[in-house]
């Protein structure tokens, strides 16, 4: 166990609270005691940040690539540590925590080739002797916030770029991940990067908002990023619009998996599952509601019943499907979502719902039950298009099933609950496939894929309650971090009025053909 307090400019800032960060596979295991800081705190790290900021600019863009392949190394070479970390404190299975580890230096290698590719272009002008340039500038102090069911690569696809860039950011973890972010902390700083340039803030909710607030009125944060619900994600929105700031937000998902009557069933089931209960269902890809074609419905839904049934459940550290929720405020929101389901809905997949106990207990459980904060996987079948399991996010192990006839049908429902981050269809049909992908409102769209899974190049994001078109890793968040700068260089001596004093070409534009 350790004492964790934020960190700014480099130096420690005592709490005034204590939250006790426990694992949620063994809620008697105390990971870390963190020190949270106040509204005063965050301002306090932005005052830190923009003193920072100019200086960092600075350093030639190649440089501070090398920094982010600084970062990427030491990650690596402390990969297996910092993914038992995650394990242990938020309860992923280890496979997965490795996997989400192992993002982390994808994205600084792709990163660090960008510090030499922050290109801007040579324009020509419509006037002689005169040249126009574009430049990539720093947008000046990032405020990143994210969640912690994704604590380490998450904060990654904001932090590299952002400090690729040149910006200097203030980052706000979610307070029962705060020892995986005081170890990710701990290895960008140890990167190379300049005290004050990275800034770490211990706060709860409330506080993290009015120090925002704050901050954003004072002219110290330029950008913000945001990793969270959408109820949150629109509050940050309005905050945001108030200083005519574009922030970027990554929110929830209520994500479709449209299964066609000539899908690979097999595959389909393997994906639904996976995506469905992965990381106990919390992820904001995680799949929402499968919508099956009525003609393999009851062979979908046989199939997966047995394979959510068949799979291992409990101990993070061992080889399970997942394990505990995240917390228990995560916990007391699957109890309200599981009060959603109704009498026309057939709940299937495990030997009980809600909590996993000796009383309540599941098939196969791998550990102890009582430990820790361990959950039935859920399927509901006969969910109908009004009902709250379909149109809200429920983040849990819970998946919805229904059916339809048409796929225009089908991309319907899928756009109906007004999310648009994640979706899949399993098809062996082009066709289908280009149609859906026409349809759907999702940023994002798998083809014979589960809807989880992301790459460090390829633009990840969402629409409508999912986000506001932002969109980060890849080169495309480097839109989100820089400001387009064009500069026009006129050395004819004379002053050239654009539009005005252009030159005019003489043609014959009455000539025809005979």
């Amino acid at each position: 166990m350790s004492r964790l307090a934020s960190v700014v400019a480099g130096t420690p800032v005592p709490g005034s609270t204590v939250y006790r960060s426990t694992s949620p596979a063994d809620t008697a295991d105390l990971v870390a005691e963190v020190e949270l800081g106040d509204a005063g705190t965050f301002v306090r790290a932005a005052e830190a940040a923009r003193a920072a900021q100019r200086e960092w600019a600075g350093v030639p863009a190649p440089v501070r690539g090398q920094v982010i392949a600084n970062i990427g190394r030491l990650v690596s070479a402390n990969a297996d540590a910092l993914a038992r970390l995650v394990t242990r404190e938020i309860g992923k299975p280890l496979a997965e925590a490795r996997g989400e580890v192992q993002e982390i230096v994808d994205t600084c290698d792709f990163f660090l080739g960008e510090g030499r590719r922050l290109y801007g272009q040579t324009v020509p002008s419509e006037m002689p002797d005169k040249q126009l340039f574009t430049f990539r500038a720093p947008v000046g102090v990032a405020a990143v916030i994210t969640a912690g069911n994704f604590p380490v690569a998450v904060p990654s696809w904001y932090l590299v770029p952002a400090l690729l860039c040149g910006n200097a950011v203030v980052w706000k973890p979610a307070e029962y991940a705060s020892a995986s972010a005081k170890a990710v902390f701990d290895l960008f700083t140890r990167g190379g990067l300049p005290e004050g340039v990275l800034n770490l803030v211990f706060a709860e909710g409330p506080e993290t908002f009015s120090g925002l607030e704050r901050s954003l009125e004072h002219g110290l944060v330029q950008k913000v990023g945001f990793t969270g619900s959408s109820e949150v994600g629109s509050r940050i929105g309005e905050l945001c619009g108030r200083h005519l700031q574009t922030p970027c937000l990554e929110l929830g998902g209520k994500n479709p998996m449209v299964v066609t009557e000539d899908a690979n069933l097999e595959l389909a089931v393997e994906g639904a599952l996976f995506s469905g209960f992965g990381t106990a269902g919390q992820r904001c890809t995680s799949l929402g509601t499968a919508i099956v074609h009525e003609s393999v419905h009851a062979e979908f839904l046989d199939r997966l019943v047995a394979a959510t049934e068949a799979a291992r459940v409990g101990d993070p550290a061992q080889d399970v499907l997942f394990g505990p929720l995240l917390d228990q405020r995560f916990a007391d929101n699957h109890e309200r979502h599981l009060g959603w389901i109704a009498e026309h809905h057939r709940v299937l997949g495990s030997t009980g719902t809600g909590r996993i106990t000796s009383a309540n207990p599941r098939k196969d459980f791998v550990g102890d039950p009582e430990a820790g904060l361990f959950y039935h996987p859920v399927i509901v079948d006969g969910v109908r298009s009004g009902d709250r399991i379909f149109l809200e996010e429920t983040f849990g192990p819970l998946v919805g099933v229904t059916t339809y006839r048409e796929l225009e049908e089908a991309i319907e429902l899928g756009n109906l609950p007004g999310y648009g981050l994640s979706c899949s269809i399993y098809t062996t049909d082009p066709a289908k496939a280009f149609r859906f992908r026409e349809g759907i409102g999702a940023g994002m769209v798998s083809v014979n894929n589960s809807t989880s899974g992301a790459e460090a190049h390829l633009p990840f994001g969402g629409n409508g309650r999912s986000g506001n078109g932002s969109r980060q890793s890849g080169v495309w968040v480097l839109d989100q971090f820089t400001r387009w700068q064009s500069m026009n260089w006129d050395y004819s001596g004379r002053l050239q009025k654009a539009q005005m004093d252009v030159l005019e070409v003489a043609a014959d534009l009455d000539f025809r053909l005979s």
